[in-house]
C-alpha cells in the first residue's frame, strides 16, 4: 500500500516492505519507484526493511515544488533533502540506492547527514558532472543512439524519445517490460508530468561531484558495461570513485546491463547489494 510523507514543498510517495536495517531506494529521472520491482523483494527476502520512494514530481509524488536553489528545476540536492526527511521520518539511519541522478543526490545526502545515511549505493550514477565525448559518438553505436535520443527527449520535451531512449537503455528486456513502459508513459501522459520530467534535466551533477570529496561512509557503485549514457562505463564508474577519500569506494560492473542494472539484471545487482550491505553494515 502506498504511505505518503508530507515535507516543505509536497509530498513524497514511498512503499515499503520486509523488517531489518533500513534501505531506501530512489530511482532515476522520469522513473518511478516501481523500477525496483524486482530488487527490493530480494533485498526484502535476505532480511532488510526496504523503502522505495518516488522522486518529487514524479510517480505519485506530488507536482509544483520549488527547487532550495530558486531555480527552476529538479536537482540532486532537492532529491537528497527529500531522501534524508524520508528517512529521518522512518527513524534511520539508512543506506540509500540510487539510480542514475539519485546517485548524485546519495552522495550530497550521505556527505551532508553521515548520522542519517550510513552507507550509498550508486547504480549507474550521474554524480560528476558530464562531457559528451565525440570520439564516443564516432565509434560507440549504442552510445550515439542514447545520446540523440537524450537530446530530443530533453531539447523537444518529447516523450516518444524519452521512449526510444529506454529502448537502447535496456540492451535485453525484462520479462514485464511491455507493460512497465506502457504504464510508466500512462504516468508521463499525466497533466503536468513531463514537465516536471523536464525541470530535472535543467539540474547539472557539479552539486553531487562537489561532495564527492566530503564523504565519510562506505559507497559502491554499479555500473552496466553497455549503459549507453557513457562512452566507458568502467572509466565514469572509477572517476566516481576516484574523486572520494582513498579507500571509501569501490566500483562493480555487470556485464550486459544497460543504465537500469537492478531492472534488467536484478539478481547481479541483489547479490552485489546484499554483499555490500553485510561487509559495511553488519546486518
Amino acid at each position: 500500500m502506498t504511505e505518503y510523507l508530507d515535507i516543505e514543498g509536497g509530498r513524497i510517495a514511498y512503499d515499503e516492505i520486509g523488517s531489518g536495517s533500513l534501505v531506501v531506494l530512489s530511482p532515476g529521472i522520469g522513473d518511478r519507484r516501481q523500477a525496483y520491482r524486482f530488487l527490493a523483494p530480494k533485498l526484502a527476502a535476505a532480511g532488510y526493511r526496504v523503502v522505495s520512494a518516488d522522486l518529487r514530481g514524479h510517480g505519485d509524488s506530488s507536482m509544483g515544488w520549488k527547487s532550495v536553489t530558486g531555480a527552476e528545476a529538479i536537482t540532486r540536492t532537492d532529491i537528497a533533502g527529500d531522501l534524508l526527511a524520508l528517512i529521518e521520518h522512518l527513524g534511520g539511519p539508512a543506506v540509500i540506492v540510487g539510480h542514475s541522478i539519485s546517485g548524485g543526490a546519495a552522495t550530497i545526502a550521505a556527505a551532508q547527514r553521515p548520522d542519517l545515511v550510513s552507507a550509498i549505493i550508486e547504480l549507474n550514477p550521474f554524480t560528476k558532472t558530464q562531457t559528451i565525448s565525440l570520439s564516443g559518438l564516432v565509434r560507440i553505436r549504442r552510445y550515439r543512439q542514447g545520446m540523440f535520443r537524450l537530446i530530443g527527449a530533453q531539447y523537444l520535451h518529447s516523450l516518444r524519445s524519452w521512449l526510444r531512449y529506454l529502448d537502447v537503455a535496456y540492451p535485453t528486456k525484462p520479462a514485464d517490460y511491455t507493460e512497465y513502459m506502457a504504464a510508466l508513459a500512462a504516468k508521463l501522459r499525466e497533466p503536468g508530468r513531463m514537465a516536471e520530467f523536464n525541470k530535472t534535466g535543467k539540474s547539472t551533477p557539479a552539486d553531487a561531484g562537489a561532495q564527492l570529496p566530503n564523504l565519510t561512509v562506505p559507497a559502491l557503485v554499479i555500473m552496466g558495461t553497455l549503459d549507453p549514457d557513457f562512452a566507458d562505463p568502467r572509466a565514469e564508474g572509477e572517476a566516481v570513485v576516484a574523486a572520494m577519500p582513498s579507500g571509501l569506494g569501490q566500483v562493480a560492473l555487470v556485464e550486459g546491463a544497460g543504465h537500469y542494472p537492478h531492472a534488467q539484471s536484478p539478481d547481479r545487482v541483489a547479490e552485489l547489494v546484499i554483499g555490500f550491505l553485510k561487509e559495511h553494515t553488519g546486518a
